[in-house]
C-alpha cells in the first residue's frame, strides 16, 4: 500500500490521469481502416444478381433449391357465342319471341331472361359491344311494347 492506498486504488489512479493526457479519439466511420472499398458490400442488388443470390441461399440449406415455376401464358380468348351476332332489330325480336299477346309482366320476365344471356357484364370483354349494342335494341323493343300495350 503506497500512501494508504492499496495497489487496485492506485493503478486506477494512473489509468484515470493516463486516459485525460491521451488525444481524443477520431470519430468512428463504418470503414475498416486499411481495407479499400472492395471488400465494402453493394446494399442494393441489381435485378440480375437477385436469382443469383437466391441460389446461394439454397446452397447452405440441406435440401435442394425449388424448381423454377413455368411462366403462366395467358388463355386464348373464347370464340364468340353465335347469337352475339345477331345484331339487327329483326333477330332480336325473334330471340326474345315478342308477341302482340304479351303482357308489361311478360315482357319484363322476357327482358329479365334475355338479359341473363346478353348482358355486356356477363360477357367476355372482347365480345362486350355486341351484347352491349344486343341489350340497347333489347330494351328498346321491350320499352315499344309495354307502350303499346298501355295505350290499349
Amino acid at each position: 500500500m503506497l500512501f494508504g492506498r492499496s495497489v487496485f486504488q492506485s493503478i486506477l489512479t494512473r489509468l484515470d490521469g493516463e486516459e485525460e493526457e491521451a488525444e481524443p479519439a477520431a470519430p468512428q466511420s463504418f470503414r475498416v481502416s486499411g481495407l479499400t472499398s472492395g471488400f465494402v458490400a453493394e446494399t442494393t442488388p441489381t435485378a440480375a444478381a437477385l436469382p443469383q443470390a437466391d441460389l446461394a441461399y439454397f446452397d447452405v440449406l440441406e435440401f435442394p433449391a425449388p424448381e423454377p415455376e413455368p411462366p403462366v401464358l395467358a388463355p386464348e380468348p373464347p370464340a364468340m357465342p353465335d347469337h352475339l351476332l345477331r345484331l339487327t332489330e329483326a333477330e332480336i325480336a325473334e330471340d326474345l319471341c315478342l308477341a302482340k299477346e304479351d303482357t308489361p309482366d311478360l315482357l319484363q320476365e322476357k327482358r329479365r331472361n334475355f338479359a341473363k344471356l346478353n348482358h355486356p357484364d356477363r360477357i367476355h370483354p372482347n365480345f362486350r359491344a355486341e351484347a352491349t349494342t344486343r341489350m340497347t335494341i333489347a330494351n328498346m323493343l321491350i320499352d315499344r311494347a309495354i307502350a303499346r300495350q298501355s295505350r290499349r
